[in-house]
């Protein structure tokens, strides 16, 4: 489970972010284009790797594009 997410826009590039992901801390750059740049750590087992990016391509959507 994904804990702690935060954001905060960083142009040009798009967002940055982070949380806590069984208990490390994660970081990284969600891109205009849908891109994700992993900062922390840096490499990912394929699972977790596929895990959170679905996750924050879905909290990137709630937060940043839908209106509410």
């Amino acid at each position: 489970m994904i804990q702690h997410f935060q954001w905060k826009e960083s142009p040009p590039f798009g967002w940055t972010f982070s949380f806590y992901y069984k208990q490390t801390r994660v970081k990284g750059t969600y891109q205009k284009d849908g891109v994700i740049k992993w900062h922390q750590p840096e490499q990912l087992s394929g699972d977790d790797r596929l895990f959170l990016e679905t996750s924050v391509h879905d909290l990137m959507l709630y937060h940043v594009y839908e209106d509410h």
